[in-house]
């Protein structure tokens, strides 16, 4: 959260209800709503008649049945995934298998790195490995139905595999959890990588959609101001933590309550990987030094 991006806490999309969005853009979001995932995940039903699911969600049985009832007597063509996090692809194969639709989307999970000698994988658990899709989508990549084409755009950070999804028939884009209405999106390594996230964030500032359908939350309405505002707020964040590692802080746990004032307990352990996720980039730009490759115990100084 921040004070400089124009966030919105306000639409608060309520789990369990199949919502039309627009003509060809239905909403239903799953019953796994937290501190990570604001109301639940977004479930999105494109077109009318022969559709595609994007996201089908957590391992959660009644969801799943609450999709296949809001696409009743349509015939799902595709189902689409945008990552592998657990909750947004494990009930994709279910989704599937019930439709008889052909599951497509990102690769199997993986990493943005390997992980180094002895570190610890502050991600487990976080990963969906069953993932296997019927055909892995790339840059560029698109299905398509009636009056309705999902294209493919690769933006890599939050995860290694992440894809939005344009929807250029209304000028839109299923952005996944790379940019959210409701808050900043978790980089944590290895699975996420901010080198990866600011890169993706560049590549979308050139794009011109009018509407982003997030993974968790309401709609970003202005997407180029708004993703103008999180670089910006990111550009800051990295300000802060090298004015932080000036001051003579070494390590995480000093940095983040110095530059998250008020922060939540229970989001200190997501600011920690963001964090390090910053450090990490400034290691690999040779702008801070640590001893051996970046770990989340570490310490840090500035380089030179």
């Amino acid at each position: 959260m921040s004070d400089d991006l124009p966030l919105d806490l306000d639409d608060r999309p309520p789990p369990g209800t199949c919502m039309t969005l627009s003509l060809l853009v239905r909403r239903l979001v799953a019953p796994n709503g937290g501190a990570f995932t604001f109301t639940g995940t977004c479930s999105y039903i494109v077109g009318q008649g022969r559709v595609a699911i994007l996201d089908p969600g957590p391992d959660r049985p009644e969801h799943v049945a609450a999709l296949l009832r809001a696409v009743a007597g349509e015939t799902v063509t595709h189902v689409v995934v945008t990552h592998t996090h657990v909750d947004h692809s494990p009930s994709a194969r279910a989704v599937a298998e019930a439709t008889g639709a052909t599951l497509v989307g990102c690769g199997p999970h993986r990493r943005s790195r390997a992980l180094s000698e002895g570190e610890a994988d502050t991600m487990e658990g976080s990963g969906d490995m069953l993932y296997r899709p019927d055909a892995e989508m790339r840059e560029g990549d698109a299905v398509s139905g009636p009056g309705w084409t999902l294209q493919a755009l690769a933006t890599p950070g939050h995860t290694a595999n992440h894809l939005a999804f344009a929807l250029p028939e209304e000028n839109a884009l299923f952005s996944g959890d790379h940019v959210m209405a409701w808050s900043t999106t978790i980089v944590g390594p290895p699975d996420g990588s901010m080198t990866d996230f600011m890169a993706s964030l560049d590549k979308l500032r050139g794009r011109q959609e009018s509407v982003y359908w997030p993974g968790h939350g309401g709609p970003v309405r202005d997407p180029p101001r708004f993703v103008r505002a999180l670089i910006h707020h990111r550009r800051a964040r990295e300000a802060s933590i090298l004015n932080r590692l000036a001051a003579g802080d070494r390590r995480i746990a000093e940095i983040v309550p110095a530059i998250y004032a008020g922060l939540k307990p229970e989001l200190h352990r997501a600011a920690g990987l963001s964090v390090f996720a910053h450090l990490e980039d400034f290691v690999r730009r040779g702008v801070v030094a640590t001893d051996g490759p970046p770990q989340v115990g570490g310490e840090y100084r500035l380089a030179g």
